[in-house]
C-alpha cells in the first residue's frame, strides 16, 4: 500500500487530491499513518510504532487502522501497489 504520488500533505494534516480536488484534514496518528506509508512501511511496521509513539494497543490499533485505510482508499488517496 502506499499514499498516491499526486497527493499534497502538509505538516499540520491537510490533505489535498489535486485529481479530484478534495481535501482533507486528519488528526496526529492519521499524519503519522500517512508519514509511514510514504516511507513504504508494512501495516505490522505502521502497528509498532503507532503504539510505541501514542498511547494504543494493537488489537484497537489493527482494528482502526483496517478502517483508515478503507477511508483512504475510499477518497483514492491510497493504492495497493502489490
Amino acid at each position: 500500500m502506499q499514499i498516491n504520488k499526486n497527493i499534497a500533505i502538509s505538516d499540520s494534516g491537510f490533505i489535498f487530491n489535486p485529481s479530484s480536488g478534495d481535501s482533507f484534514s486528519t488528526n496526529n496518528v492519521g499524519l503519522e499513518i500517512i508519514r509511514l506509508l510514504k516511507e513504504n512501511k508494512s501495516k505490522d511496521e505502521i502497528i509498532t510504532e503507532i503504539v510505541t509513539k501514542f498511547s494504543t494497543d494493537a488489537s484497537t490499533l489493527d482494528k482502526d487502522l483496517g478502517d483508515f485505510f478503507l477511508m483512504l482508499r475510499s477518497y483514492q488517496l491510497l493504492s495497493d501497489n502489490d
